[in-house]
């Protein structure tokens, strides 16, 4: 900006002292109106002058506001958008608007009701698909339950032992007169130890727990009736099972020989089948057992009910106490023939299933004590009265299998049991071995009404019967009869068939029937 400021005379002296410009000599110096006049035209000046600083002030401030010069030259920033310009609404525009805006909200609730109308329908087919999906899900569900095998598991076991009696007492007074006890204390050593009558009970205690006591017994070769009935107690009734324990092998040591040609120890007292019975009621055998099926899926586990921890003493005495019949007539026959009835049955007890191989032990023991003229009669007693006890279900089964072993003897009570099951079975109406064949050759496994679980049953029955014994060897014709039944077994009964126990009676048949013998 360029500011023209004037000019006023100046006064200057001339080369003779003169002075020039606005006046003489005589009019040197400046008068009012020619001050005010340069007032007023300086304060014009600094009027305009602030005009345009003001002006130039708000034109930078616009600039500012715009794009920068490097903006501005950028390729990339796009042109400032134009300012629009505002446009004066008349009334015209105001009811074009109003109607605009009443058709749109119309269209909007007309829009609205359909896709009301529409969510209706779709909720109403979404429901009726969901229905008839749940309709596919019940008839399927419908059809394997009667075709599946699955749902229905047969389980064996029985509940052989209930709720425990109370023990009979384990304190025995005339303990205190035997004779080892007696000579401990009448000894010169004992003035040292100090053994008297009261604490002898603990004392002998301690001798049979180290061991002690039987070869005391050994070396006197006598076992006094006091001391014989107070260790059987300890062995059957006592809680402590290191007593327990100790006990039974006390008496296993007295009972069995240490050579073949040593007698036994002179015993005062033996235990008869009432005092061994009199402790299974003890523990809370059941005689007459059934079948629970509810306990059988539950805990079995009880404080009361089962038996105790002493029933594996109960067995190991009896194995090597049969063992001493043939010397000793410890019980009788019919008694012998009860205890077999009695071991075998503990097999079906799931909660002693630990136990089968003592089980097995004194099965064995027990067959063994009887003669061979008791055998043969007791044999077929037991096998009769087995089949009466036993359910006719997968338990039956659980006893034929039990009764293993190759002896002759087993072989023949197996046998003996699964042909009396199978003749209760058929109610009695068939008891001759090719009777019983042809009844099962007569059923038809291909009808749907035919039980398979029965026949799986039955399947099982017979190759037992059969093969422990020599009729397929005697007898050409059972053993036609047999393989013609294995065949209707194997062959009738398709893969596809899917009715309970199909499968197995058709895997169960077909092995047997690759192993049958041609007559």
């Amino acid at each position: 900006m360029e500011i023209i400021i004037p000019s006023y005379p100046t006064h200057q002296t001339g080369p003779q002292g003169t002075m020039t410009g606005l006046g003489q000599k005589d009019s040197a110096r400046p008068t009012l109106k020619m001050i005010s006049d340069q007032f007023l035209s300086l304060a014009f000046l600094w009027f305009l002058v602030r005009i345009r600083l003001l002006r130039q002030t708000e034109r930078d401030c616009v600039e500012m506001d715009g794009p920068l010069d490097f903006e501005s030259e950028d390729p990339f920033l796009g042109s400032p958008a134009p300012k629009k310009r505002k446009k004066v609404i008349g009334l015209d525009d105001l009811v074009t608007d109003y109607y605009k805006e009443k058709s749109r909200l119309i269209e909007r609730e007309s829009k609205r009701k359909k896709a009301r109308k529409s969510y209706n329908s779709d909720e109403e087919d979404d429901t009726s698909k969901e229905t008839a999906f749940f309709e596919t899900i019940d008839k399927c569900q419908q059809q394997m339950k009667e075709i599946s095998s699955e749902d229905e598991i047969s389980y064996w076991g029985m509940q052989v032992f209930g709720n425990q009696k109370t023990p009979p007492p384990l304190t025995f007074p005339k303990l205190r007169s035997c004779e080892i006890l007696n000579s401990f204390m009448n000894n010169e050593v004992n003035s040292s130890v100090e053994l008297c009558a009261e604490k002898g009970e603990a004392f002998l205690e301690g001798l049979i727990v180290n061991g002690w006591l039987s070869r005391l017994v050994s070396i006197c070769g006598h076992v006094e009736k006091s001391i014989a009935m107070w260790t059987f107690n300890l062995m059957l009734y006592s809680s402590k099972e290191e007593l327990s324990t100790s006990a039974c092998d006390f008496w296993c040591s007295i009972l069995s020989k240490t050579e073949v040609d040593l007698p036994f120890a002179k015993i005062d007292w033996f235990p008869c089948y009432s005092d061994l019975k009199s402790a299974l009621e003890v523990y809370g055998f059941l005689p007459n057992f059934s079948s629970n099926t509810e306990l059988l899926k539950t805990d079995l586990d009880s404080d009361t009910g089962g038996p105790p921890q002493n029933i594996r003493a109960w067995l190991k005495f009896m194995g090597v106490y049969c063992q001493v019949r043939n010397k000793h007539s410890v019980f009788s026959t019919s008694e012998a023939e009860e205890l077999i009835e009695v071991v075998i049955c503990l097999f079906l007890e799931r909660q002693l299933q630990g136990l089968s191989m003592l089980f097995y032990e004194c099965m064995l023991s027990v067959i063994s004590c009887f003669t061979e003229k008791e055998w043969h009669c007791s044999c077929e007693k037991v096998a009769k009265s087995l089949a009466c006890r036993v359910p006719q279900d997968l338990n039956c089964l659980r006893i034929v299998e039990c009764i293993s072993g190759v002896n002759t003897r087993s072989k023949c009570l197996r046998s003996a049991v699964a042909f009396q099951i199978l003749v209760n079975c058929f109610d009695n109406k068939v008891t001759d071995a090719e009777e019983i064949l042809k009844f099962l050759i007569s059923i038809n496994v291909k009808d749907r009404s035919c039980d398979l679980f029965k026949m799986y049953i039955y399947l099982v029955l017979t190759e037992n019967w059969l093969y422990s014994n020599s009729l397929l060897e005697d007898k050409p014709v059972i053993n036609e009869m047999w393989g013609l039944y294995l065949r209707n077994c194997s062959c009738q009964i398709t893969n596809t068939d899917l009715r309970t126990y199909a499968s197995k009676v058709r895997n169960k048949a077909s092995y047997l029937l690759q192993g049958t013998v041609k007559g």
